[in-house]
């Protein structure tokens, strides 16, 4: 195994992040010369627009030409664009950028000749197939605003999509696949389209051989007749010119009160934050080969499966898979060196999911890593044990870095392409040029270095950020600019050390207070994480009649693990007490087979929290596996909890 690598000193942070401090104006008028305008903009940032500003007014532009067009015009046409690897289909598919931009040519003429138009909402309720982002760039380039929505999510959940698009026109595949699973989708939809008040006018279907759909006469469309058909005809469109402020996709994330709150991301600040953060953050060049592990119905997945490496000329690596399973937890390393991966973006709990079936990293030999530069982690708080795993087995820079849905891109990150700032485990290190990033107090007073508190950034938000959400300027405010005048709510918590690094401790609701102290669960997480038989864990606030909270561990063991969890869970209650002391109140460690998980990869933890509190829960739309659950609900029974 290599040894882990030492963080280089030099760094350009510093000196970019005060010019943007100096001239945020100047600094993004200078990153927007990444991209071809149509039109140049009125003025960089009008703050009188709309919530609070917009960014490159007047500006006309194409999302899809500079994702496509662009490149095969100046000679990258051979090049690669996405590499498809199916481990769950046997089937892999290198498809250039000439290869894309005539399937997604002809797509955008079907859309067109279906009657959609620019403004017109089209949801992809789809499977991470190429024709997943076939139908992405094929709305961008006619100025259609996609929705893509989770393929398999619940029919309820997408019904409640339907209802707040509007879509003239759906896009989607008969079935996905997950794992060893076949999920058939289509019946899922056609529930959907029952329940919801917006019907759309057509639908246009992929049929995948693991199991086929029935159509609904006068409604459904076969997708792989209509497109022969229209590419016999020699039917084609091309690029609409947008507005930069106009809307280039509605993403929605859950909403605390049940109803789902559409993220809005425009074409112009987009592609601008996005172009800036594959060179200067993520270290790319164009014509390497980048892979974002996500799924297209995550934010990940629109910005660095989609849109971030096309823009900047990259190949990008679609995986239709998992970290382990497909066949095993060596999937990763094999995709790596096959395609000349350069950097891989997954979430941690792949990380984790890897280390526990493969502690040793035995699996990683024979594999030939030799072009893989980094490794960043996003999507949940990266815990210290598994990125210290990750930097020893892989010898590179492990880049933990924190964003979210709304953000688009990242909000703090070490970044790569200005030279690697020093680590600190359980860091995603510092704020991004765009982003004034503070803690502050439930007043909205800032807070002194090492002070947990509330993350916020100062307004205005850099391009790329959500301006609203959709139909919901009044919901916006209230969600993220209300609580903290002058500031935007992350909802998250931690703290800024006399460095200037971020700690990001978890969401706010993830802080508990024990008898009076506020302590923070993502750092008893650490302190469970470092127990040489723990592979994952995580720790939740239960009610309690004495001390208002106490935290409860839940921790998976690893694979081979043979010792008594009983004895394993005392070890871990000891530790708590050791590293952070009888003050946590830490008693009460429960073992279990896995946790509940997102598909994305976070874990329930407040679903985990009603249950143990015997509070009513509703099964959460985006689960990976409800049964988890009742095991869940089980292992606490067996300690007294939940009822």
């Amino acid at each position: 195994m290599s040894a882990a690598p030492k963080a280089i000193m030099t760094s350009r942070y510093h000196e970019v992040y005060g010019h943007w401090q100096r001239d945020s104006h100047g600094f993004w008028a200078e990153a927007a010369q990444a991209i071809d305008w149509m039109r140049p903009w009125a003025q960089v940032f009008d703050p009188t627009l709309d919530v609070y500003g917009r960014w490159f007014p007047g500006a006309l532009c194409n999302t899809c030409y500079n994702a496509l067009d662009r490149h095969v015009e100046r000679g990258r046409g051979a090049q690669p664009a996405i590499i498809y690897d199916s481990p769950v289909t046997g089937t892999k598919r290198s498809i250039s950028y000439s290869g894309l931009l005539s399937e997604v040519r002809t797509l955008a003429a079907v859309l067109r000749d279906l009657g959609v138009a620019k403004g017109d909402r089209v949801v992809i309720y789809m499977p991470m197939v190429p024709e997943a982002a076939v139908a992405m760039l094929a709305c961008a380039r006619i100025g259609a605003v996609h929705s893509v929505v989770f393929g398999g999510f619940a029919a309820k959940e997408l019904a409640t999509r339907l209802d707040d698009a509007e879509p003239r026109l759906i896009l989607s595949a008969s079935c996905g696949i997950e794992g060893a699973r076949i999920v058939a989708y289509k019946p899922l939809l056609d529930e959907a389209i029952d329940l919801a008040r917006v019907k759309p006018e057509k639908c246009l279907i992929l049929q995948r051989p693991q199991a086929e759909a029935s159509l609904v006469k006068g409604r459904d469309l076969d997708w792989a007749e209509t497109v022969a058909a229209a590419r016999a005809a020699g039917k084609d469109a091309d690029c609409v010119p947008l507005a930069a402020t106009d809307p280039l996709y509605i993403l929605y994330t859950s909403g605390t009160t049940g109803q789902p709150k559409g993220v809005v991301r425009d074409n112009g600040g987009h592609m601008v934050a996005l172009a800036w953060s594959m060179q200067h953050l993520y270290g790319i060049d164009p014509g390497e080969v980048f892979w974002a592990a996500s799924d297209v119905g995550w934010v990940v997945g629109h910005s660095y499966i989609v849109y971030g490496p096309l823009i900047h000329g990259c190949t990008s690596i679609l995986y239709e898979g998992k970290p382990v399973g497909t066949p095993d937890a060596g999937a990763y390393w094999r995709v790596i060196a096959e395609h000349g991966v350069v950097a891989l973006f997954t979430a941690p709990t792949a990380f984790r999911a890897i280390k526990k079936e493969d502690p040793r990293a035995a699996l990683l030999a024979g594999h030939d890593l030799s072009r893989f530069r980094t490794l960043f982690l996003a999507g949940e708080r990266a815990d210290p044990d598994t990125v210290q795993w990750a930097e020893h087995i892989l010898g590179v820079p492990v880049i933990d870095h924190w964003w979210q849905t709304e953000t688009g891109w990242p909000v703090a990150a070490n970044p790569v392409g200005l030279g690697v700032l020093p680590v600190k485990h359980g860091s995603p290190t510092v704020p991004m040029p765009g982003y004034d990033v503070r803690v502050v107090d439930e007043a909205a007073k800032e807070l002194p270095a090492n002070t947990m508190g509330s993350i916020v950034v100062r307004m205005p938000l850099p391009p790329g950020c959500l301006p609203t959400l959709w139909k919901a300027d009044d919901r916006f405010r209230e969600s993220y600019l209300t609580e903290f005048p002058g500031y935007y709510k992350t909802a998250d918590a931690g703290f800024v050390d006399e460095d200037g690094y971020l700690f990001i401790m978890g969401r706010t609701d993830d802080i508990i207070n024990v008898a009076g102290h506020r302590l923070s669960t993502g750092g008893m997480e650490e302190v469970l994480a470092s127990h040489p038989d723990v592979a994952e864990c995580a720790v939740i606030g239960v009610r309690d009649e004495l001390k208002g909270e106490v935290p409860c561990g839940f921790i998976v063991l690893k694979s081979g693990v043979t010792r008594s969890p009983v004895e394993i869970e005392a070890e871990i209650v000891a530790l708590v007490r050791e590293k952070i002391g009888p003050v946590a109140a830490f008693k009460l460690a429960v073992t279990v087979g896995r946790l509940p998980k997102t598909r994305s990869g976070k874990i329930l933890r407040g679903t985990m929290k009603k249950i143990a509190d015997a509070e009513p829960w509703s099964l959460p739309a985006t689960i990976d596996d409800p049964a988890i659950l009742e095991e869940i609900g089980e292992a606490l029974r067996r300690h007294g909890l939940g009822g």
